[in-house]
């Protein structure tokens, strides 16, 4: 039978700190998806509607939080395709939150934290333990990760740049050759 290796940067990464992992990434799907619940109702909503009230800002710490349950996706060594999965809801929950004045509406129904801490779940429960690190996977998560964040700042950049020459044209301030 052959011995089955451990990355040792995998191995690091998952001795961390001291602080369960799938905690940390539970707390973060409770309350940035399931924090509150509708008086009336039995939908629940969380931070992320509230903060896609400040368009880009907002946006930018859900994503920062949210890519807190995509490392430990990597740590935890899910495949590829399921990480970009992951990666997708989160990009798409990050388009939603763009959306002038239906943004908190659409952001609280599409969860794309507790859908991504669902797909982690189901992945580690089937594993049973025996996780198997790949250098390959975790510098390629990353790079997508890397990918993901430089594009959310190039849309958020382009949309208010749109914003600011919307405005400028509207009100006449800019030369005419533009």
């Amino acid at each position: 039978m052959k011995p089955e290796t451990t990355n040792p940067i995998a191995a690091q990464l998952a001795k961390g700190s001291g602080v369960d992992q799938q905690t940390v990434a539970r707390f973060l799907a409770k309350y940035l998806d399931e924090w509150l619940r509708i008086p009336g109702t039995n939908k629940r909503i969380g931070l992320d509607p509230i903060l896609s009230l400040f368009p880009g800002i907002g946006d930018a710490v859900v994503s920062g939080a949210g890519g807190i349950i995509l490392i430990e996706a990597l740590r935890s060594g899910v495949p590829f395709g399921a990480f970009l999965r992951m990666a997708l809801n989160m990009g798409v929950n990050f388009l939603l939150g763009l959306m002038p004045g239906a943004a908190p509406f659409l952001t609280a129904f599409f969860k794309s934290n507790t859908r991504n801490l669902n797909i982690l779940l189901a992945w580690q429960a089937g594993q049973h333990g025996a996780v198997r690190k790949s250098t390959l996977r975790f510098f390629v998560g990353l790079l997508v990760l890397f990918g993901m964040l430089t594009g959310f700042l190039v849309v958020i950049w382009l949309f208010y740049s749109w914003l600011l020459y919307s405005f400028l044209k509207s009100y006449g301030l800019l030369p005419s050759w533009l």
